[in-house]
C-alpha cells in the first residue's frame, strides 16, 4: 500500500518489544510514530502468544492439547477456534507432504526424551510407542469446526510443536496490524514474520543461522517484506547415538527421530504457520524427497546438507541461484 504524505512525514522510531513464552522468547521490532501506545501493544502481543501456549502446549497440564490427548477415544472434545484452525492446516500439510508432517507423534517425542515426560530415551516407552504407531492423521482424528470440537478415532497423543510457534507469529502480526502498525518484524524462536518493510522502505534483514552446535553464527541473510520464514534443523535439540545425530523432530513413518543428511531447512511462506510446518515436513522428508516435494508444492526453500566436505546448499525459489547474501 503506498504511503500517504502524512505517513511519510510522521517521525518514526525503532522500538523492540519482547517477553517470555513457550520456553523461549517472543519479540517485535516496530517502526512506528510516537502516537503508538507501546504498553498496550506489548500487552496485546504477550496475550496473543500466551493464548497459543495455553491452547497448544504439550508442557502445560491444563492446555487444550493435553486435554484432547487425555480424552477417551471417540469422545468429542470442545476446542477453541484457533486450535481447530491449526489442526485443520496440519491435516492439509500432512496430506500434501505424504505424511512427512505428522503431529500424531506425541508418544514418540516423549519416549525419546524430547517431551514433557522424560529428558532421556526410554527403551520400553520407545517400543510401546512404535507398537502403537497411529494410522494416518485423517483416520486418527476427526474435526468438526462448525461445532467447535474434535475427537480421536484411536488412542492418540498429538504434538503441535512443528506448527504452533509459526501460528503464534501470525497472531502477533494480526495484533500489530490491529494497532495500525505497518512496519514490523515479529519473531518467536526460529519463526519470523514481516509486516511490510522497514519504515525506510528497505526489507527486513533476517539472519539465517549456521547449523553448528555450541555456538551461534550467521550463515547468511534473508530479506523479508510481508513474508514469513521458519527454519527446522538438527542442531539445537538432538541425541548422538554412535556416529548418528538424531534430531528432536520425529519421523512418524519410521517411528524414530529424523536421521538424514539435512542439517536445516528454511522455508519462506505467506504465513508463519505454513513456513513452520513445511520446514518440519521437508526436514523429515530428507534431501531427495524433500527437494522434490518442495518443487511440487512451489515452495521457496533452502536445504543445508551435511557432507564430508562441509555444508552443501540446495535451494529453490529465491534460494535457487546463489547462496543467501553473506553465506558461506
Amino acid at each position: 500500500m503506498p504511503k500517504t504524505s502524512s505517513e511519510s512525514n510522521a517521525p518514526r522510531t525503532r522500538t523492540t518489544l519482547h517477553g517470555p513464552t513457550m520456553g523461549t522468547r517472543w519479540s517485535a521490532s516496530v517502526d512506528a510514530d510516537t502516537s503508538l501506545d507501546l504498553p498496550a501493544l506489548r500487552q496485546d502481543l504477550a496475550a496473543a502468544v500466551q493464548q497459543v501456549d495455553a491452547q497448544m502446549s504439550p508442557w502445560k497440564p491444563d492446555s487444550d492439547l493435553v486435554r484432547l490427548n487425555r480424552a477417551p477415544t471417540d469422545a468429542w472434545v470442545a476446542l477453541p477456534a484457533e486450535m481447530l484452525e491449526v489442526l485443520s492446516s496440519a491435516f492439509d500439510i500432512h496430506r500434501l507432504s505424504a505424511g512427512a508432517f505428522d503431529p500424531c507423534v506425541g508418544a514418540l517425542v516423549d519416549a525419546w526424551g524430547f517431551g514433557a515426560v522424560r529428558d532421556a530415551p526410554d527403551a520400553v516407552a520407545i517400543n510401546t510407542a512404535r507398537q502403537a504407531a497411529p494410522c494416518p492423521m485423517h483416520e486418527s482424528l476427526e474435526l468438526d469446526r462448525p461445532a467447535g470440537r474434535a475427537r480421536k478415532r484411536v488412542p492418540l497423543q498429538l504434538d503441535l510443536c512443528g506448527i504452533a510457534k509459526g501460528y503464534a507469529v501470525d497472531c502477533m502480526a494480526t495484533v500489530l496490524k490491529r494497532h495500525g502498525v505497518r512496519h514490523a518484524l515479529a519473531a518467536l524462536d526460529g519463526e519470523l514474520r514481516a509486516v511490510g518493510c522497514q519504515a525506510s522502505g528497505v526489507p527486513w534483514a533476517v539472519a539465517l543461522e549456521c547449523p553448528e552446535t555450541g555456538r551461534r553464527a550467521v550463515h547468511g541473510v534473508i530479506e523479508l517484506e510481508d513474508l514469513a520464514v521458519a527454519t527446522s534443523g538438527d542442531y539445537r535439540r538432538y541425541l548422538e547415538v554412535g556416529n548418528a545425530r538424531l534430531a528432536h523432530t520425529m519421523d512418524a513413518r519410521s517411528c524414530a527421530p529424523v536421521n538424514n543428511a539435512v542439517a536445516s531447512v528454511t522455508v519462506l511462506a505467506r504465513t508463519g504457520m505454513h513456513a513452520d510446518a513445511w520446514a518440519t515436513a521437508l526436514l523429515v522428508a530428507g534431501p531427495g524427497k524433500g527437494l522434490a516435494m518442495a518443487q511440487c508444492m512451489g515452495l521457496e526453500a533452502l536445504f543445508l546438507l551435511r557432507r564430508p566436505e562441509g555444508l552443501v546448499e540446495m535451494g529453490l525459489g529465491r534460494f535457487s541461484t546463489s547462496t543467501v547474501p553473506g553465506g558461506a
